[in-house]
């Protein structure tokens, strides 16, 4: 792990904008960036693989043709890192599954206790109630959340000893 003996910082988005200045700052601000961002992803990596295994557990209630929906949402779960911006943060997300068959909103969906509508395949006048597996993403971090929230501190912590090293 990290060595955090020198600064101890808080994760919120003042403190990212801070170091992402005192990055840009550094002569090689650039590498420096990019090896934060992807030290903050790594430590996401485990609660994204958790999320996923969650997705792909879900029971399919029916065979059809068409592309997977468990396999196309878990590919669509990634830990997203931003250290500038107006939203400076580190979060794993379920991003949209845009050619899904006319389902982009299925992460949200199948997660949520309501489910969705669709209509029947060949038959666009019934429409039926479909429930997921409700709560796959939130459950899938249910007293994880402090982990890696200290992951993400540490390697942040990390990053902002070796440039207050430097100088």
């Amino acid at each position: 792990m990290a060595d955090t003996s020198h600064l101890s910082l808080e994760l919120d988005p003042q403190n990212l904008r801070a170091v992402g200045r005192a990055l840009r700052a550094e002569e090689d601000g650039k590498e420096l960036r990019k090896e934060l961002t992807k030290n903050m992803r790594e430590a996401l990596k485990p609660g994204a693989a958790r999320a996923k295994s969650s997705i792909m557990s879900m029971a399919s209630t029916t065979p059809h043709d068409g592309p997977a929906l468990k396999t196309s949402i878990a590919r669509k779960i990634r830990p997203e890192v931003r250290i500038t911006g107006r939203f400076p943060g580190a979060k794993i997300k379920a991003f949209k599954t845009k050619n899904l068959r006319n389902f982009p909103n299925a992460p949200k969906r199948t997660n949520r206790a309501s489910g969705w509508r669709h209509p029947v395949y060949g038959n666009r006048e019934v429409w039926v109630q479909q429930t997921g597996k409700v709560r796959w993403f939130d459950r899938s971090f249910e007293g994880e959340q402090a982990h890696y929230k200290r992951q993400v501190q540490l390697a942040l912590a990390d990053m902002v000893n070796r440039i207050a090293s430097r100088s």
